[in-house]
């Protein structure tokens, strides 16, 4: 049986929603400026699938790392959208830079934990993937 996600959203005035997982966290989204109706009082709609790519990727890819016993003590991931010109101005370009943070670290563990994470696990990836060119690069600190 397939998972059904669920989410709500309540228009709060200006450009500004409130929106509510089906699991009960909430969060505000809204527009940059006034220049488009809103206050940049929260997420702006574009940023969300980024972080979910981020946060989707990232928890893939530290259980995977967690099962190959790598000693893993810091991980940071940012995200750079390009969006198309014309409308309806899907991503056609992400790139993700991952920096992890270890003790003895190996990068084949590292590089295939993350392949797996971008072909097989994660969802918002492969979503992403239908528009978009998506990059990685990553970099490994020794501590």
């Amino acid at each position: 049986m397939s998972s059904i996600k669920t989410a709500t959203a309540k228009f709060t005035g200006g450009m500004k929603f409130e929106v509510t997982s089906g699991s009960g966290h909430t969060l505000i989204a809204d527009t940059a400026g006034p220049e488009d109706g809103g206050e940049n009082a929260g997420f702006s709609p574009m940023e969300l699938p980024l972080m979910g790519l981020l946060t989707c990727m990232g928890m893939d890819v530290v259980s995977i790392l967690r099962k190959k016993r790598q000693d893993l003590t810091g991980y940071e991931m940012r995200a750079r959208g390009v969006r198309a010109e014309e409308h309806p101005q899907v991503f056609v370009e992400i790139t993700v830079e991952h920096i992890f943070t270890g003790r003895h670290l190996d990068p084949n563990a590292v590089d295939r934990a993350m392949e797996l994470s971008e072909t097989k696990y994660c969802s918002v990836s492969a979503m992403l993937s239908k528009t978009a060119q998506i990059t990685h690069t990553r970099t490994i600190q020794e501590i």
